[in-house]
C-alpha cells in the first residue's frame, strides 16, 4: 500500500472504483498468484465530509493475472460483480485470500462467455492506461524518421508538462466516452462554440504531421487489440500515458468530438501529446491485424504493422527498452 501511495502521489492519478493496477509480482511477495490489483469502493466506510471536501474509501481487491486482463478487456465493474457471487474469489465483501489458487475462470465455467458478450455489446470501459510508449514523425515517401518523441522529461518544459498533465487528464477522466475534453474547442448542436476549452492548452504548439511511426512496449502494444475493438469500434478514445515522460498518444474513433483531428488532418500533435484518427476501415483492419496481439508469446519482436496508404506504422518491442 505505501508504493501504490508513493504512485498516487508522484503521478497525480487518482484510484477510483472500477480502477485497476498491474503490478506483476505477488501483494504479499510470496508465491501466490494474486499479484494484481482492482479497485472497488469500500462497502463497510461510507463517504465522509470534511472542512477539506468529502473523502471517499476505495478498497483493494487482489486479482490474478487473468482476472486482470478481463478488467483491461471489458470493465473492472463486471469483473467485481462476478467475483461477488463467487465466495472463493473473494464473495460480497471482495475479501482478498493470498491463498486463492483458482480464478474466477476456473470458478465458473461461463466466464469467458459473459466477458466476451459484454465486450461485443458494451465495449471496454478503460479510456486510456499508464504505459511505455514514444511516437514520431515519419515521411512515408522517403521512409524518415524526422523527429521521435521519446519518453524523455526534457523534451518539453516544466509549464508545458503541467499543461500537458492537466490536459491528459481531463481526456481520460472526462465522463462522455464519445467526447474527447482538452484539446480545443467545439460546436454543441445548436452551432454555438463550446466555451469549455480548457485554457492551460490554448499555449501549446499545434502540428499537423503528414505521418506518424507510433512504438509500444510489448505490454502495452498487447491492449492494441483492446483499444480497438473495445473503444475505437465503439466510437471511442484511447490514450497511451508514457510512464517515463509526458508523451500521449490518443487513438481517436471519427464520432469523437472535441478533438484536433480530422479526415484531412488524421495526425495532430499538442506539445508532446498525438492525437491519431482511426477512420473505420482502418478499425476494421487492425481489428483483425492486430489479433496476434492477443497470444504475444509466440510474437517475434520487434513487430512492425504498416499502413503507408495512411502513413502510419505501429512497432511493438521488448519490454525491456
Amino acid at each position: 500500500m505505501q508504493s501504490l501511495a508513493k504512485y498516487v502521489f508522484q503521478s497525480g492519478n487518482n484510484l477510483c472504483s472500477g480502477d485497476h493496477v498491474s503490478w506483476h509480482c505477488a501483494l504479499d511477495n510470496s508465491e501466490s498468484r494474486i499479484q494484481h490489483m482492482l479497485m472497488t469502493t469500500d462497502l463497510q466506510l461510507k463517504s465522509a465530509q470534511t472542512p477539506f471536501g468529502s473523502v471517499d474509501f476505495v478498497q483493494i481487491v487482489g486479482i490474478c493475472a487473468d482476472e486482470l486482463r478481463a478488467a483491461q478487456q471489458w470493465n473492472g465493474a463486471g469483473i467485481l460483480e462476478m467475483i461477488s457471487r463467487l465466495p472463493q474469489a473473494g464473495g460480497l465483501w471482495h475479501i482478498t485470500d493470498m491463498r486463492r489458487g483458482e480464478s474466477i475462470f476456473e470458478l465458473e465455467p461461463n466466464a469467458h462467455e459473459e466477458i466476451e458478450r459484454g465486450f461485443e455489446l458494451e465495449g471496454s470501459n478503460l479510456s486510456g492506461v499508464s504505459a511505455r510508449c514514444s511516437w514520431a514523425e515519419q515521411d512515408f515517401s522517403k521512409s524518415i524518421v524526422i523527429k521521435e518523441k521519446r519518453d524523455d522529461r526534457n523534451s518539453t518544459s516544466e509549464e508545458e508538462n503541467e499543461q500537458m498533465k492537466t490536459a491528459y487528464q481531463k481526456s481520460l477522466y472526462s465522463n462522455n466516452n464519445d467526447r474527447l475534453a482538452g484539446t480545443s474547442g467545439y460546436k454543441s448542436d445548436d452551432g454555438k462554440e463550446n466555451s469549455t476549452m480548457l485554457e492551460s492548452t490554448e499555449l501549446l504548439h499545434v502540428k499537423k504531421l503528414e505521418g506518424v511511426h507510433l512504438i509500444f512496449n510489448l505490454e502495452a502494444g498487447s491492449l492494441l487489440p483492446l483499444a480497438i475493438r473495445g473503444r475505437v469500434k465503439h466510437g471511442r478514445h484511447f490514450t497511451f500515458k508514457s510512464i517515463l515522460g509526458e508523451t500521449a498518444i490518443t487513438l481517436v474513433a471519427s464520432s469523437v468530438t472535441g478533438t484536433l483531428v480530422d479526415v484531412d488532418n488524421p495526425y495532430v500533435a499538442q506539445g508532446s501529446w498525438l492525437q491519431v484518427l482511426i477512420p473505420d476501415d482502418l478499425a476494421q483492419d487492425m481489428a483483425v491485424t492486430f489479433h496476434i496481439l492477443t497470444t504475444p508469446e509466440v510474437l517475434s519482436l520487434p513487430k512492425t504493422f504498416s499502413w503507408p496508404e495512411k502513413r502510419l506504422s505501429i512497432t511493438v518491442v521488448a519490454d525491456k527498452l
